[in-house]
């Protein structure tokens, strides 16, 4: 079903793709590294990751909630917890297209990944945890509309503040203090150490996925509303 949403395609390929190549070959911005694809490439992987997770996700159920699709399935023995995981488990097999196409546009114009395999595995695995637990949590409270806004929203400040595109090095101290607090920038963290190599991922960027990993799923089962 998402492969057949044009939009749910542009979210989740499109732009990633877009700007991974746009900023890798127009230097106009401040990379903490020599070659801005090196910078760029877990970027962009960390933001494929929460366009998948919080923002495609989050929507889609959003309106399945408004149009009482999720009110039927509560009538059924599913449950809560199976729906809930049903939906993280189907957004990992969009994280792989997405890998795929990412990981083989970066290698094209000049990236050449080191480093710890497992350990980005992991690292996107709490990512994609926390952001769907967040999008989850969103779409199972609000209503369609607030949702969509409050979700695009975010996905805007997170892409801004996320260690993405702009280094935490260029940020103010008290907003890098802030971001670094989001799972956006751990994420964008946690892959850049990792699939770069040279050096370990901060224990902070790991402390900040697993609390989000674990607070984020836990809050949306709690608070869900079928309708």
């Amino acid at each position: 079903m998402t492969l057949k949403r044009g939009e749910s395609l542009l979210l989740t390929l499109g732009i990633p793709v877009v700007l991974l190549v746009f900023f890798a070959e127009v230097h106009v911005l401040p990379a903490s590294t020599r070659k801005p694809v090196n910078f760029l490439a877990p970027g962009i992987l960390a933001l494929a990751v929460m366009s998948t997770s919080m923002v495609s996700l989050g929507i889609a159920t959003g309106f399945e909630r408004s149009y009482k699709v999720l009110k039927r399935l509560g009538t059924t023995p599913l449950g809560r917890p199976a729906l809930l995981a049903g939906k993280m488990a189907a957004v990992v097999l969009i994280e792989i297209i997405q890998a795929i196409v990412l990981v083989a546009v970066a290698l094209a114009i000049g990236w050449r990944p080191g480093g710890n395999g497992l350990e980005a595995i992991g690292v996107i695995a709490l990512g994609t945890v926390a952001f769907s637990g967040l999008g989850l949590l969103l779409a199972g409270t609000l209503k369609a509309e607030v949702n969509l806004a409050l979700v695009n929203g975010l996905y805007l400040v997170l892409l801004l503040a996320g260690n993405m595109i702009i280094p935490l090095s260029r940020f103010p101290a008290w907003m890098a203090t802030l971001a670094k607090a989001l799972p956006a920038a751990a994420l964008s963290e946690g892959l850049f150490h990792s699939l770069n190599g040279g050096t370990a991922i901060p224990a902070w960027a790991w402390l900040v996925l697993v609390a989000w990993a674990i607070a984020a799923p836990v809050a949306a089962g709690i608070a869900w509303k079928w309708e």
